[in-house]
């Protein structure tokens, strides 16, 4: 299965921060990104994301940088595909879709990728989940 992952769940396999019910859900879905057959997509802003948890958890002393390591080792062993569409797609569709749905561009970005893939969408923030919701979009 085919499914778009939000960096608010990757970044809580690194930060272990947030409610057990957010850590239990990205857990779950890391769970499910090792199983065969499963294809995680992201949007190509999506690795800055997850670089700029991981350095500023360490600046500011959450998470040591052997942690970050091993996070971004266990990153790296999940074949993220990269989707490098919503860069032609920032000024148009996906402005669109962040006035629409009152959406920053960055969540926008999963929002339209989700919509153009036909599948369903893993995401811990309140807006990009609610936004999914109204779009008619499965949110796991």
């Amino acid at each position: 299965m085919t499914l778009v992952v939000d960096a608010s769940v990757a970044a809580r396999w690194l930060s272990k921060d947030g409610s057990l019910s957010d850590i239990a859900y990205s857990n779950g879905i890391l769970e499910r990104l090792t199983l065969p057959n499963e294809r995680a997509h992201v949007p190509c802003h999506w690795s800055l994301e997850i670089a700029n948890v991981a350095t500023r958890g360490e600046r500011m002393g959450y998470i040591e940088w052997s942690m970050v390591e091993y996070f971004l080792h266990l990153i790296e062993d999940i074949d993220f595909q990269i989707d490098v569409e919503a860069s032609t797609r920032a000024l148009t569709e996906l402005t669109d879709l962040a006035r629409h749905y009152r959406l920053i561009p960055y969540d926008a970005a999963y929002l339209e990728l989700a919509q153009r893939l036909e599948c369903p969408l893993a995401t811990l923030d309140k807006d990009l989940r609610r936004a999914a919701e109204k779009a008619g979009l499965e949110v796991l």
